[in-house]
């Protein structure tokens, strides 16, 4: 292997993102790892970790990463940073034709950028490998606890970025105090869900199956975790095929409907296809009976599969109401209306533990890719662009994309 050099860059989006693609340990552990890597960490004031973190275990840090070979950050990178003929690694947010982006994927290909997009590095199964997602689903469903408890005043934690890691967070769970008979439906599994689970299993909180839930009443709190069988059909009536719905929703209807009348809080964690159904609509929280007051949505879909959001909320602001009658957004607080977090940036609550989580997968599952042997072809399958300012193959279907007029 040819010598490489790594620059990690600062995040300069606004608000800034404090999370980093390496820890200073994991620094240490890639030139174990790979000798001929040289690292240089770009000085940045906004991050979690401190230059000085990066400086006490021997990592270069600089103002100055123009000559490294690769370029590795978390958010966009802004236009005026990107340094042209150079290795990029981000997420890009271009590969389903963002408009706010286009102008960002333009500049990478007149500057002769190779972009590696974290979002479409797939194994050989096009299986996902590499995200922030069970952190979202950690924080998101955290988050929705902390709505639940506040709605009904029931306990005070403090809010996840107030945490200064995920040890914290976990006593402040150990302060939930939930109801006897208290029902919390989630949807969705893969990284969010999982990483939902985590604090499903921290809370103690006992799991039942979704027919119990739905027909047995409980001396403690409940959750229960859908698979998409068990909140979609078939239209036609014929048995549920999960591999024919995972191709094209079309054809089915959501029967969750029925969880709201009998769950107090419902965690969305799901990943939503438009060929699918909504899973509740406004008319669906129109009904009368409705007993869900709380709804913690990670997946975060604006005017889509959860009727209930309206909007992202903030990390400042992670709360708002959603009157069902006038479908419109009211106080958080008001009795007759739904609790909303939709928070979409989640993994920023935690950047350092985060941060660490998504270091080992890059370690593990990336790099070995990129500086190594690729016969799966993780780095080029991921690869929008190449050095030479033309899309790859793979992409080429952003060529309309980038010819739009801004």
């Amino acid at each position: 292997m040819k010598p490489t050099s790594i620059g990690i860059i600062r995040e300069g989006k606004n608000p800034p993102d404090k999370r980093v693609p390496l820890t200073p340990d994991q620094c240490v552990e890639l030139k174990r790892l790979f000798p001929e890597i040289s690292v240089t960490v770009q000085s940045s004031a906004v991050r979690a970790i401190k230059d000085s973190e990066y400086i006490n275990k021997g990592v270069e840090v600089s103002d100055d990463v123009s000559h490294c070979d690769v370029l590795i950050g978390v958010k966009e990178v802004n236009i005026e940073d990107l340094i042209p003929n150079k290795k990029y690694m981000f997420f890009s947010h271009t590969f389903k034709e963002q408009p706010y982006n286009r102008k960002l994927l333009k500049a990478i290909l007149e500057r002769k950028i190779q972009l590696i997009d974290y979002e479409v590095l797939k194994d050989k199964n096009e299986n996902r490998i590499i995200g922030f997602g069970r952190y979202a689903g950690i924080v998101g469903c955290y988050n929705g606890f902390l709505a639940y408890g506040k709605k009904h005043g029931l306990y005070t934690i403090k809010s996840a970025h107030e945490c200064e890691d995920r040890i914290e967070l976990e006593q402040e769970i150990k302060k939930i105090d939930l109801p006897a008979n208290t029902k919390i439906v989630a949807t969705g599994f893969g990284r969010v869900g999982n990483g939902a689970r985590e604090i499903f299993k921290s809370t103690g909180i006992r799991e039942v199956s979704p027919e119990e839930f739905l027909n047995q009443e409980f001396n403690e709190p409940v959750f229960t975790h859908l698979k998409a069988k068990d909140y979609y059909a078939r239209a036609d009536g014929k048995p549920f095929d999960r591999n024919a719905f995972f191709e094209s929703g079309e054809g089915h209807v959501s029967t969750f409907d029925r969880y709201l009348k009998v769950a107090n809080m419902y965690v969305a964690c799901h990943y939503w296809d438009a060929s699918s159904p909504f899973i509740f609509t406004r008319d669906d929280l129109k009904q009368d009976g409705i007993k869900t007051s709380v709804v913690a949505d990670i997946s975060c879909d604006i005017d889509g599969p959860v009727a209930s959001t309206l909007r992202p909320s903030t990390i400042a602001a992670p709360h708002y109401g959603y009157h069902p009658a006038t479908e419109s957004e009211v106080d958080f607080m008001r009795e007759d209306a739904i609790g909303v977090m939709a928070v979409d940036n989640l993994p920023c609550e935690l950047p350092k533990d985060a941060s660490e989580d998504f270091g080992d997968e890059l370690i593990s599952k990336i790099f070995p890719a990129l500086f190594g042997e690729d016969p799966d072809r993780i780095i080029a399958r991921a690869s929008e662009t190449n050095l030479k300012g033309e899309l790859t193959e793979e992409f080429s279907y952003l060529e309309s994309y980038i010819s739009e007029n801004d």
